[in-house]
């Protein structure tokens, strides 16, 4: 099944230029929310450090890379429109 009835001999990407852009951004989410996980660590092994557990590290960054993940799904799904 061809995607461009036009040119028959020219192979064309299955995504388009649209979806390419919202594959970037979704690529974009997922790092962020691994960026918001970065940190609380400490150099001394006998000294505990609360931070690690703090809301940003447990709960809102695995959100954002959720968030991510999904959008990466729509990216791919999004049927891409008639461009010029």
């Amino acid at each position: 099944m061809a995607l461009n009835t036009e040119n028959k001999g020219e192979k064309q990407f299955a995504l388009g230029k649209e979806n390419l852009r919202l594959l970037v951004i979704g690529f974009g989410i997922i790092i962020l929310g691994f960026l918001l996980m970065v940190g609380g660590g400490t150099t001394d092994p006998a000294v505990f450090n609360k931070e690690i557990f703090s809301f940003q590290r447990i709960t809102l960054a695995p959100i954002v890379v959720m968030i991510g993940f999904v959008f990466e799904i729509y990216a791919i799904m999004k049927k891409p429109g008639s461009e010029k």
